[in-house]
């Protein structure tokens, strides 16, 4: 850095200023340091800067399974809201275990980057103490409502009882559904499930337990047995509301397996809006969560807090709006792409009173 700011003529803060991008430099400066620092070759020493300032320019992205398209997309639409703040992305695969669940939040990575987005599924409202982290966090998805930290969920609850609501409007009256968890009482199942009772309620429709099918991971595997199961009961099916996309793609291979029409017969809804329903046969239809929001907020309420360490503000809660994509699978468009058939009431942003600032 001397022997640029020697060949250019200038002081070495002005080219401290240049290579770490300050605007306020007369640009016959700017590009004089330039041209020096291609000349000499010149590479700034990231890992010096980085000691100096205490950053790494890297953030944690922990998930459960990445061999989830769901957070294999959500992981894609992270790596790139970050990469347009200047970040790069380590990403941890927890695969739902509660040890390393809390290594991620505890362990001696933590030091690795400078923050973190999490996406618990162990843990529970009982470990939200374990949420009081020394560094900036970002909570994503259902399982902590209460956390120390900044939250970006879904309108579970709203988007399945829309889900519902629009698969009575087509004339579909024994709805049922595929992915609850038996006796969960936070989390997406149950919040889904709420959802879809509610949207029964609604409709004027009564809830029936026979239509709903179990499921414990939400792999393809789990919906086609789920979904065989309901079959093999015996119990009458016009419509199935997959909990999420992954099961609604193994639900439409067991009814396609008993020679079961979809729509005709039995329309099929699912839940995230991955690319994978796009492309099947028939298309599903699906709930598009706002994903792509979901990411954007996350890293941008990240980088605030990283920016703004020490500085204390109330958490916020924030809640993307949602919408449901009609396809071939209810019969909301007959051929090729989707279009919004309904739209989810829109989210918003709570403050919450951080304790530790009261």
């Amino acid at each position: 850095m001397h022997d640029v700011a020697q060949r250019a003529g200038v002081s070495i803060k002005t080219v401290s200023n240049v290579v770490n991008g300050y605007p306020h430099i007369r640009p016959e400066t700017r590009q004089r340091v330039e041209e020096a620092i291609e000349h000499l070759g010149y590479r700034l020493n990231t890992t010096a800067r980085n000691l100096r300032t205490r950053r790494t320019d890297m953030i944690t992205l922990a998930v459960p399974e990445l061999s989830l398209p769901y957070f294999a997309e959500l992981a894609d639409s992270i790596i790139r809201a970050a990469e347009d703040e200047g970040l790069t992305v380590l990403i941890e695969q927890t695969s739902a275990s509660r040890e390393r669940e809390i290594e991620v939040l505890t362990g001696l990575r933590r030091h690795l980057t400078d923050g973190l987005i999490f996406s618990p599924l162990a843990l529970g409202p009982h470990d939200v103490g374990l949420l009081s982290v020394d560094r900036p966090l970002v909570v994503l998805g259902e399982r902590i409502f209460d956390a120390p930290a900044d939250h970006v969920t879904m309108n579970n609850v709203a988007a399945a009882k829309a889900v519902t609501q629009h698969l009575a409007a087509l004339g579909r009256r024994r709805i049922a559904v595929v992915g609850a968890h038996e006796g969960e009482q936070v989390g997406s199942a149950a919040l889904r499930l709420e959802g879809y009772r509610q949207g029964l309620e609604s409709a004027g429709l009564p809830f029936d337990p026979a239509l709903v099918g179990e499921a414990g991971l939400w792999h393809r595997s789990t919906g086609a047995e789920a979904m065989a199961q309901l079959l093999d009961s015996g119990v009458e099916v016009d419509a199935v509301f997959a909990l999420n996309d992954a099961m609604a793609l193994g639900a439409l291979h067991a009814l396609h397996a008993r020679r079961i029409d979809v729509p005709d017969d039995v329309a099929l809804v699912g839940f995230d809006d991955i690319d994978d329903v796009k492309f099947s046969v028939p298309t599903i239809t699906s709930v598009d969560p706002g994903r792509e929001e979901i990411a954007r907020t996350a890293v941008a309420l990240l980088v605030e807090r990283i920016a703004e360490a020490g500085v204390p503000r109330p958490f916020r809660r924030v809640v993307p709006a949602s919408r449901i994509v009609g396809r071939e699978s209810t019969g909301d468009v007959l051929e090729g792409g989707g279009q919004v058939v309904a739209a989810v009431q829109p989210g918003g942003v709570e403050e919450i009173e951080d304790a530790r600032t009261a």
